[in-house]
């Protein structure tokens, strides 16, 4: 297999009702204390589209993707994945969806392998189709070099590499990745917008979540902006962005202030 192929993805498997969102989220809320984090979030993902979520810093987009997947438990709202709650029928929900998170925690001492192996055993996969499955991925990503190697020795390019195989192993309908692309390189990058534009042209949908502008407009044909909790603009590209840049319009709606005009003085003595 050579690098750059893209993963012959299995077909889905059952337990999606037939027309409904991909993802949808309704009236999430989640508080930390005093601080609320998300306010009333309604988002609704299109099946079969490559959805960007953008925002600041601290704006609630890992908290909502948390909750959408269930890996937080929200206050208040409720959360969907092709039409099946993911708090009351968590088990059918996650068989639905492939999860990178932000700051994903790996075991650190396992080979990239017997991660795959061990994903695969705890989504009930038989071994057979877990071997097969992680060969083909541990390829096209470039990790079946170091296959034998420790997690914990792999570098923050690799873990994310290995992180998207597991989240794809159980050819799920629904991808949701946090910061996919970060410390990749350009290289392996590119192998993995082939992977991810084959699973959205094959029927599957993914939310990205990015802060990197160009690469969501390059990519996404969907888009919400989340500010200070909320979803603030959604819909598909080039209605969200009305004929300027994404970057643009982020600023636009988000309203914050671009630095560097002033003060700093010092730096150019």
């Amino acid at each position: 297999m050579r690098p750059g192929e893209p993963v012959d993805l299995p077909a889905y498997g059952a337990g999606a009702a037939p027309d409904a969102p991909a993802l949808l989220l309704t009236g999430l809320c989640k508080a930390f204390g005093g601080n609320t984090a998300v306010d009333q979030v309604h988002l609704a993902v299109p099946r079969g589209s490559f959805f960007g979520l953008v925002g600041p810093n601290g704006a609630g987009k890992t908290t909502s993707l948390s909750m959408a997947v269930g890996l937080l438990r929200p206050d208040a709202g409720s959360a969907r994945i092709f039409g099946v709650d993911v708090w009351e029928d968590p088990v059918r929900a996650k068989s639905l969806v492939g999860v990178l998170p932000d700051g994903l925690a790996l075991p650190e001492r396992l080979t990239g392998r017997e991660l795959l192996t061990y994903t695969g055993q705890l989504r009930g996969l038989d071994a057979a189709t877990v071997a097969q499955r992680a060969a083909e991925l541990l390829g096209v990503l470039e990790l079946d070099s170091a296959e034998r190697t420790l997690v914990v020795d792999y570098s923050a390019g690799m873990r994310k590499k290995i992180g998207l195989a597991a989240a794809l192993l159980h050819a799920p309908k629904l991808l949701v990745l946090d910061e996919p692309f970060e410390a990749v390189d350009p290289v392996s990058a590119t192998t993995i917008r082939t992977i991810l534009q084959r699973f959205v042209a094959s029927g599957g949908a993914v939310v990205l979540s990015s802060h990197v502008m160009a690469l969501v407009e390059q990519l996404c044909d969907h888009v919400a902006v989340i500010a200070r909790g909320r979803v603030v603009a959604s819909g598909p590209l080039d209605q969200v962005r009305g004929g300027q840049s994404l970057e643009a319009t982020f600023v636009d709606l988000v309203g914050g202030r671009v630095g560097g005009q002033e003060g700093l003085s010092w730096l150019a003595s």
